[in-house]
């Protein structure tokens, strides 16, 4: 079977297309500007140097996928003949709430669901919902499958995901920690399984998503317990240009100092915050460490308060599990940035935690950076979160 996975923003969407009889990837791509000036359809067939690049008006998701269907189609840079060869698509989905702790076949029930769930992620379920409806539109009787970011993290105990405020806002308005990014940090628990050739009932993980926006979570047996990220996506560690979980007093404290209101100080925290509020500078960690290079003192100042917070929550969730197996890193920074990694792991040595400088300098490949003496293996897995929504799919409707 070969599988459609989409992923829907505001004004852009993410595809790839796999068969899932050997979980080959054959073709992946990107449009932008959905909605805008300067729509751009940019699609590259696996194995295939060259791109196909489309620009076009694409006034909203659904001209958007009907010219990724016309590129997967194409008869050169195509992988399917027709449509008809696509078995099922899977949508990523950011927010279920507590309706749905696994993927489900989408049908009108699971649409009211999400609908319902529009408040909790008003930035990202209504482009997913537009993708699920242009899809139902455009490949009628074709099966549909939502894989929600929220989904893995509904085995958090009570403990771990109720606020401690008035417990009325939970039952009303569902006020609890969801955390996010769960797909990615299924796939990297799975795989580091796989590495150490330990089953993952048995393992106690810690597993690092780091990019733009990031997130830490604890795994025991397989299942998490705890994650950085809360009712929103802005909770947890500072970011590429959110602020991480901050008293919740400094939002009025600047609101009267500023004259904004509570959405305002809230875009602050969201948009201009993390790494690119504290260094002045930049969001991309690459600008970070090009301006420690020149000696930029805020630049160094941002990189370390990144690590502190992640340290801050590996020594919690060591604590909260009764230790731990291993840690992985993973995403954009994780994968990637070799100079992060040594900072965060730096201050571990302690704990049994002791990186191999000469391992570490590695970027996107599936390895091992830990110390022979480590008793914690280090772990770097790149993540495959289209892997995780493509084999779902598969098995909810082959």
């Amino acid at each position: 079977m070969k599988v459609l996975v989409i992923n829907c923003g505001s004004s852009s969407l993410k595809y790839q297309v796999l068969d899932m009889t050997n979980e080959t990837l054959l073709a992946k791509g990107l449009v932008e500007r959905i909605g805008m000036a300067g729509s751009v359809l940019k699609h590259e067939k696996t194995n295939v140097e060259e791109k196909f690049i489309q620009e076009t008006p694409m006034k909203d998701h659904k001209d958007a996928i009907a010219n990724v269907m016309n590129a997967i189609t194409d008869s050169i840079y195509g992988v399917v003949k027709s449509m008809d060869e696509i078995g099922a698509v899977g949508h990523r989905v950011v927010h279920a709430g507590e309706k749905y702790a696994t993927s489900v076949v989408i049908d009108n029930k699971v649409i009211a669901a999400l609908e319902e769930c529009v408040e909790l992620a008003p930035l990202h379920n209504p482009p997913n919902l537009l993708g699920i409806a242009a899809c139902q539109e455009l490949m009628p009787g074709t099966p549909e499958v939502a894989v929600f970011d929220t989904a893995f993290h509904q085995t958090m105990p009570p403990e771990s995901y109720i606020y401690a405020i008035p417990y009325e806002y939970y039952t009303k308005y569902g006020i609890r920690r969801y955390g996010f990014h769960g797909t990615s940090h299924k796939y990297v628990a799975e795989r580091a399984a796989d590495m150490l050739g330990v089953n993952i009932a048995d393992l106690k993980l810690i597993t690092c998503h780091l990019g733009n926006g990031a997130s830490v979570s604890a795994i025991k047996r397989g299942k998490c317990i705890d994650t950085s990220m809360g009712f929103t996506p802005l909770a947890g560690l500072a970011m590429g240009t959110r602020a991480g979980s901050i008293d919740p007093a400094i939002i009025s404290f600047i609101a009267d100092k500023e004259d904004l209101t509570a959405d305002e100080v809230l875009g602050i925290l969201n948009k201009k915050s993390g790494m690119l509020g504290i260094s002045g500078i930049s969001s991309d960690f690459r600008d970070i460490a090009d301006a420690i290079a020149d000696g930029n003192v805020r630049a160094e100042l941002a990189l370390k308060v990144f690590a502190h917070r992640v340290r801050y929550y590996i020594g919690a969730y060591i604590a909260e599990m009764n230790g731990v197996d291993a840690i992985v890193f993973t995403a954009g920074v994780g994968e990637n940035d070799v100079d992060t990694r040594d900072v965060i792991c730096s201050e571990l040595g302690n704990l049994g935690i002791k990186l191999d400088l000469v391992k570490n300098k590695v970027r996107g490949k599936e390895t091992v950076i830990s110390r022979d003496d480590s008793k914690v293996a280090i772990l770097l897995i790149p993540t495959n979160e289209e892997l995780v929504i493509a084999r779902d799919t598969y098995e909810l409707t082959k």
